[in-house]
């Protein structure tokens, strides 16, 4: 039983992240059941399995909760706000929890501490399983984590960073490592580059440099602004575009003002908005260079692994990131990436001229990111390692 305290369907990555592990999870023989929150009325008219792009083959449950949060407005007090939260998370966690007396499930899986704590507090016999994407250091939410790890019969952490900084809070947990990845079904046949920018309506004698997701996470900025000031520092900078696919549209317009006071062409300036989950490995076809350009932020330094960059290795085309502890594990300079010193907008400069120039390594680091995402990091080998795991009663 997956249980979900995010709104779903949402334009964010965790509902793309939690369809995609349920259906992996099914295809390795598993009957599941997925339950989230009933959090208000949805504009979607699309069901959730067409929003996502996945296969029918677990079921979908929304539970009631006491959502106040939906009646305050911009003026409410922020304590208000956040116990609004509080209650809806503790009223989905008892609703989750007393479904589970009659389903009786052998495993109770969640990313939210809260009511997967309830849940497992209501269900004392039951397996919990944590998937971790954070660290709290003090306060309700390190408290929480702390009683989520004590509690969980396993901890899922998708960074070795993250790993290490849980044992630091409950160092008798049994925690492993699994980043995200891919649904390798969308990838199997992807685009020709210049089909992909003729339905996108690209330019096909640009070289162009391209951004897949949201442009900001928890109004933290993702690095972009150094894209734009790497590419304004090139020679020839009129032969190079910025194509960004993702929103919001209000970010993406600061960054196409950016991108004009620094004198580039505004028909260079690529945006495509958020796009249809089945679209993206196309929009990823039409584009030169795959960018990762987070920056040092402990968010991104230690504790992310971003969807966009195992389906950037998935496309074939060559990525340029930020040299960060996150992948540390995952990318490779010189072999699947090439790697720069994060917010250093020359040495960013340095890598995207250098394969502009060099054809046959762009080829070479494609190909190497792609038979890696192929092989390791797809939901299909992240779901059989963790049911090894959950089944397991000591890691290995």
């Amino acid at each position: 039983m997956y249980i979900s305290g995010a709104r779903l369907p949402s334009e964010m990555a965790h509902g793309i992240q939690i369809m995609q592990n349920c259906e992996a999870f099914a295809a390795n023989g598993t009957d599941v059941r997925l339950w989230f929150a009933r959090r208000g009325v949805t504009t979607v008219e699309k069901t959730l399995w067409d929003f996502y792009g996945v296969s029918q083959v677990f079921a979908i449950r929304k539970l009631p909760v006491l959502n106040i949060h939906k009646w305050l407005d911009g003026r409410a007090p922020a304590g208000i706000v956040a116990l609004s939260f509080y209650l809806m998370l503790i009223t989905f966690g008892i609703a989750a929890g007393i479904g589970a007396w009659f389903v009786r499930p052998d495993v109770i899986y969640g990313r939210d501490p809260l009511p997967l704590l309830v849940a497992g507090w209501l269900n004392p016999r039951r397996r919990v399983v944590w998937e971790a994407h954070s660290l709290k250091t003090s306060g309700r939410g390190a408290w929480m984590q702390r009683q989520v790890l004590r509690r969980a019969h396993l901890t899922v952490a998708i960074t070795p960073p993250l790993r290490r900084d849980l044992l630091q809070l409950e160092p008798n947990a049994r925690i492993i490592v699994a980043h995200d990845g891919i649904r390798a079904e969308r990838f199997d046949k992807v685009a020709d580059q210049f089909s992909a920018r003729d339905l996108a309506g690209w330019p096909q004698d640009k070289f162009i440099v391209g951004y897949m997701g949201r442009l900001t996470t928890y109004n933290m900025t993702k690095g972009i602004n150094t894209v734009i000031d790497a590419i304004a520092r090139l020679p020839g900078r009129e032969n190079f575009a910025i194509a960004l696919v993702g929103g919001p549209d209000e970010i993406a317009a600061q960054y196409k003002a950016q991108w004009m006071a620094l004198g580039l062409h505004e028909s260079n300036f690529l945006y495509a908005g958020q796009v249809e989950a089945a679209d993206v490995p196309r929009y990823l076809s039409a584009f030169d260079i795959c960018v990762m350009p987070f920056p040092r932020q402990d968010h991104f330094t230690f504790y992310t692994s971003p969807l966009k960059l195992f389906e950037y290795m998935a496309s074939g085309r060559a990525l340029v990131a930020s040299d960060l502890p996150s992948w540390a594990d995952v990318l490779r300079h010189e072999d699947n990436a090439l790697l720069y010193p994060p917010e250093e907008a020359n040495g960013l400069a340095a890598s995207i001229a250098r394969l502009k120039d060099d054809s046959e390594l762009r080829k070479r680091l494609g190909e190497q990111a792609r038979q890696d995402a192929f092989e390791i990091y797809t939901w299909d080998a992240r779901a059989r390692r963790l049911l090894d795991a959950i089944s397991a009663e000591t890691l290995a």
